[in-house]
């Protein structure tokens, strides 16, 4: 499932109303999206839960050339 068939299946619950279903989704996104990246660890029963990781700088292999590279450090 996508992100337009969540807003649509989250639709019939606003009595069709796409866009506050629309709304009400992106608010949640957002908030995760916002406290994962001030390196709080959100955790929803049921769900899953979302924390910042740090991958260090690694090989990593182009799909489309098999060309090999060196990606950054990220967090």
């Amino acid at each position: 499932m996508n992100k337009t068939q969540l807003i649509d299946a989250l639709s019939t619950r606003y009595e069709g109303n796409r866009k506050q279903a629309q709304h009400a989704l992106e608010s949640v996104l957002d908030t995760i999206t916002r406290e994962v990246a001030r390196g709080e660890k959100v955790a929803i029963t049921g769900f899953g839960s979302f924390e910042k990781r740090v991958r260090e700088a690694r090989w990593v292999r182009n799909p489309r050339t098999g060309d090999r590279i060196k990606a950054k450090k990220t967090a």
